[in-house]
Parts: structure tokens; C-alpha cells; sequence
């Protein structure tokens, strides 16, 4: 036993260097890019966005949940089947285990591999070959614990492999919070596109029955000789053209239905949507956008570009590392025999231990181009990084001056159709009366019902601004942001045992 312990000295202490001499990486240190933006919001809406209802927003949307922002139950329960159901978002989850698989298998580079080998071998030996006393068939068995090749990772190749991978998986991991989001805003934005159609379609039918009377009304007229044929005829183009925004609204509705059963991805969702338009407040009037450089840590795709980043950087130094010499060590301890019977026998034990030294001498350039090829990347990531954070900007300015500026056009086409309203109720008394004439009369039904109409549209509109706003500033996940964003500071790893399609299950529940 003491000669086995000394024999196996050398093996332990050349794996014990290689651990020290692992904490060596040749990747450039990571610093943040700039932000290519201005520091403040440009348009000043942040500061003008003033409340039209008694709920208010946090100081940051960042800290305001979905389940907060979304203030109808009916919507509520919506968003909830849509995250527990939508196949897009499945798949996003499906690709965060995928990523964490390919990360675990990087990180096993790392660390020794030990398998149990068994094998034996049976051969005819020639007889010249041969040497006196020996069988003409010889045979061999073998059994034992190996260590497969390992590379002391002396300049952290492995390493820095490892480490693009996991930034990989984090880069994943922020693209599935992501999408989650867009998903909230996305059912948001049908649900409201539905209710929009809905509406239209209510108002055109009432449109439609009273123009259907306005029609008996002339008709009878006409047969009386108070109206004249005129009349009748744009009384009923007027009409005609009510039927066919009927149609139209109907299969704006039923469309939209179909869009939104689409994303929620059930069966059926008749249960979950109202029969008949609600004057309920459906989400928060109000939301503060805060400063620029927050959307650097609440957006999940800028942090996914910077992951990505990260990940580039690890590649630099892994490519930097193929240009040194590369050690790997490949050992075995056992038994051998010449018989299967004697296999375990005493003085039967057998090791052996193989290091091996590759040291790049030519390879056509080869490692010179995936070292060009790494900074290239890298400089790509970088570019991919700002363009992020630039149409980050830009999408929470629209979005700024969308609810802005829509805000008051929904006050003043509010204002328009109140006095559209007037205009019709006096313009049908006189008619009535007989001092204006039809024209003037069927001139004020169309203009209500254009006022009507683009009312209904700049409020569906201005909540889908909204929730616009809301993806834009990246709220809605607060409780697990930091997972991602802040791991590769700590050190931390993601464990094996935990699952991210389940983490993802139970944040989908608010």
C-alpha cells in the first residue's frame, strides 16, 4: 500500500499546480460601455404627464408589478392564462434549460473526469515473434478507475469557455423575462383592440337603427310630397353605408377575439371576456418613467446585449490562450491479468500516468484568425449593446409623447363629439320643424358618428400607449431582475437541482 501512495504522488501533486495555476486568464478586463444616450428624456413629456384619474403610479414603473399596473380583474385574469399558456413564451423557457444545459456541460471542462474502464484483449502471436515458453494465443484483462484527458487549465481557456457560457445562459435567461413582458403588453394591446372594435361595432349598430328610421321617416314623407327624391336617396346611402361599418366592425371584432385567443393559448376564453363594453378603469393612469440611465438595469434585453458582452470578452481570452502551450494529463489505476480468474489477485495492481504538452508551433494562421475573429465579435457585441440601449431610448420616448399628446387629443375628440351631439339633437328638431333642410340634417349625423368613432379609437389608443410605456421601462419583474443581472458579480453560479422553467412558472403568478 505504501508503494502504491508513493507512486501516485506525482500524478496529485502535478493536479494540485494545475488547480493553482488555473486562476491565470488572459480576457481582457470588462468594462460597461457608455451609454449612447442623453441623460435626460428629451421630449419633456416625463415631467408633463399629468394624472387623469385618482390611481397613481410608484416613482419608477420598474417597481410596479403587472399585476399592479392591470387594474381590471377581467384583464388580470387574462394576462395570467396568457403566461401560464402562450407557446411563444414556452419556448423561451424551454431555451433558458437549454442554455443552462450547454453551461453545465462547458463547466464540466473544469473539473477531473473519473470513469470505470473494463476491457481485455486476445490475440495469436506468430511464431518467430514468439519467445520460448510462450503461448502461441496470449490475452489480457483489465479493471479500473481512469481520469479521461484533462487540461490544466494554465492560461484559462476552459475557463473563460465556461464563462461565455454562462453569460450565454444569463444573456437567455433576461431574453425569456423579456418576453414575458412583451407578452403583458401584448394582451394588454388586444384586449384593448377588442374592446375598441367592440365598441365601434355597438355604436354602428345603434347608428344603423336610427338611420333605419331616419329612412321610414323621409319614405313617408316622400309619399306625402314633404320630401323630395334627393332626400330619400342620401337617407339611404346614408344607411347602405352604416350596414356595410357594420360588417366591417364585425370582423374587426371577431379578429380581434381570434388575435387575442391566440396569445393566451386556450382553448376557450369566452369565460374570461366581458359580453358588452365596460366604462371600468382597466390599468394604472399614470407612470413615471424615471431617469435614462435606469433602463440600463430594468430592461431585460440591454441586459441580455451586455451578457452577451460579457460572454464575448470570456472568448477573447480563451482565443488568447490557444497560442500557449496546453497541458493534459490522462491517468488510470487498476488490475490487469492474463486470466479473468486472477484479475483481482494479489501483485496484480497496475497505474499508469500520461501527461501530455501541445505547444502551437504553425497552424496555417488558424489561431491568429479566432483571435481576430473574438475581437471582431466582441466589437459587434458592443455595437449590438448601444443599438439596444438606443432603441431602448427611443421606444420609451414615443411612448412618452404617445401618452402625452394622447391624453389631450382623448380630452379635446371628447370635447368634439359632446358638441357633435348638440350639433345632431338641434340639427334633427329643426329638421323636424321644417326650417333646414335634409342635407344639413345628414351632415350632422356623419360628423356624430366620425367624432363617435375617432373618440373610441385615441382612448384605446392612449391605454395601449400605456402599455406600451409599461414594456418600454421594463417594468413588471422586479422580484427576479437581479438573478441575471447581478450573479457574475457574486460569483454565484445557477444550480443544477433548480429549474428555470419552474422559477418561471411560479413569478408568472405575480
Amino acid at each position: 500500500m505504501k508503494s502504491i501512495r508513493s507512486r501516485m504522488t506525482l500524478p496529485c501533486l502535478l493536479l494540485g499546480a494545475g488547480a493553482v495555476l488555473a486562476g491565470c486568464s488572459l480576457a481582457p478586463v470588462y468594462e460597461r460601455p457608455a451609454a449612447p444616450v442623453p441623460t435626460q428624456w428629451t421630449s419633456g413629456q416625463a415631467s408633463g404627464m399629468a394624472a387623469d384619474d385618482t390611481r397613481t403610479a410608484p416613482s419608477s414603473a420598474a417597481v410596479l408589478q403587472w399585476d399592479s399596473f392591470i387594474v381590471d380583474d377581467k384583464l388580470r385574469e387574462l394576462v395570467a392564462l396568457a403566461l401560464a399558456n402562450n407557446r411563444d413564451l414556452r419556448q423561451a423557457v424551454l431555451n433558458i434549460d437549454a442554455a443552462r444545459a450547454m453551461y453545465r456541460v462547458q463547466r464540466a471542462d473544469r473539473v477531473p473526469g473519473l470513469q470505470a474502464e473494463a476491457g481485455g484483449s486476445r490475440q495469436r502471436i506468430a511464431e518467430d515473434l514468439r519467445q520460448p515458453g510462450m503461448g502461441s494465443v496470449q490475452q489480457t484483462v483489465q479493471a479500473g478507475i481512469a481520469v479521461p484527458a484533462f487540461e490544466l487549465d494554465l492560461f484559462g481557456r476552459v475557463r473563460n469557455l465556461s464563462e461565455a457560457a454562462l453569460q450565454e445562459y444569463f444573456a437567455t435567461e433576461a431574453a425569456a423575462r423579456s418576453a414575458r413582458i412583451s407578452l403583458v403588453a401584448e394582451v394588454i394591446q388586444a384586449y384593448l383592440a377588442r374592446d375598441s372594435a367592440q365598441r365601434r361595432h355597438l355604436l354602428t349598430t345603434q347608428t344603423l337603427q336610427t338611420r333605419e328610421s331616419s329612412l321610414r321617416l323621409i319614405a313617408q314623407r316622400r309619399q306625402a310630397g314633404t320630401a323630395t327624391a334627393l332626400d330619400f336617396y342620401e337617407a339611404s346611402g346614408l344607411t347602405d353605408q352604416a350596414r356595410a361599418d357594420l360588417e366591417r366592425t364585425d370582423r374587426e371584432f371577431r379578429q380581434a377575439t381570434n388575435a387575442l385567443a391566440l396569445l393566451v393559448g386556450v382553448p376557450d376564453i369566452a369565460a374570461q371576456l366581458p359580453q358588452a363594453p365596460r366604462d371600468d378603469v382597466l390599468l394604472v393612469q399614470t407612470l413615471a418613467p424615471g431617469t435614462p440611465s435606469e433602463l440600463l438595469i430594468h430592461r431585460p434585453d440591454i441586459l441580455a446585449a451586455e451578457q452577451r458582452l460579457r460572454g464575448r470578452h470570456a472568448d477573447i481570452g480563451a482565443a488568447r490562450a490557444a497560442f500557449f502551450p496546453r497541458i493534459t494529463l490522462t491517468g488510470m489505476f487498476g488490475s490487469a491479468s492474463g486470466e479473468l480468474s486472477n484479475l483481482f489477485g494479489a501483485g496484480q495492481t497496475v497505474w499508469s500516468f500520461a501527461p501530455q504538452l501541445t505547444l502551437p508551433i504553425f497552424s496555417g494562421g488558424r489561431n491568429l484568425a479566432n483571435l481576430d475573429l473574438a475581437h471582431v465579435r466582441k466589437d459587434i457585441a458592443v455595437a449590438n449593446y448601444e443599438k439596444t440601449i438606443q432603441t431602448a431610448f427611443r421606444e420609451v420616448s414615443d411612448a412618452l409623447a404617445a401618452t402625452d399628446t394622447l391624453r389631450r387629443e382623448e380630452i379635446a375628440r371628447r370635447a368634439v363629439a359632446q358638441t357633435s351631439e348638440q350639433t345632431l339633437r338641434l340639427s334633427e328638431a329643426r329638421y323636424r320643424a321644417g326650417v333646414d333642410d335634409h342635407l344639413r340634417y345628414l351632415e350632422a349625423q356623419r360628423s356624430h358618428y366620425a367624432a363617435q368613432t375617432a373618440l373610441i379609437e385615441v382612448a384605446a389608443q392612449r391605454q395601449s400607449a400605456l402599455a406600451s410605456l409599461f414594456r418600454a421601462l421594463g417594468g413588471g419583474w422586479s422580484s427576479d431582475r437581479t438573478s441575471a443581472a447581478e450573479a457574475p458579480a457574486r460569483g454565484n453560479v445557477p444550480q443544477p437541482s433548480a429549474s428555470a422553467g419552474q422559477a418561471i412558472a411560479a413569478n408568472s403568478g405575480g
